[in-house]
């Protein structure tokens, strides 16, 4: 589950920085139909994200979940959940000194 919480914050934290962006360039933003739609943008797209993922992680451990896990992935654009390389002589980032100091 830990590869869920990355991917759901590597899809979320950019769309809210896009959108508090947009916002700043406007200086002196007035809360109007437009800031929030967009607002409303981000919820869904972050919502519709994690429940796929969320199906996607389920067909990963279910017995015979490939159809599921397939179709979440499809859904999300790509059939298979990605896959990061290891990188020789690099330790996994929550093995460092501050592991679990948070």
């Amino acid at each position: 589950m830990p590869g869920l919480f990355v991917s759901f914050m590597r899809t979320g934290v950019p769309l809210v920085a896009g959108w508090l962006l947009t916002l700043a360039v406007r200086a002196g933003v007035e809360i109007d139909s437009v800031t929030a739609t967009g607002a409303v943008t981000v919820g869904l797209t972050l919502a519709y994200y994690l429940v796929f993922r969320l199906l996607e992680l389920l067909g990963e451990r279910a017995r015979g979940g490939t159809f599921l896990q397939g179709l979440a992935g499809v859904l999300l654009g790509w059939a298979r959940p990605p896959q990061y390389p290891t990188v020789p002589g690099l330790a996994p980032v929550d093995s460092g000194p501050y592991a679990g100091n948070g």
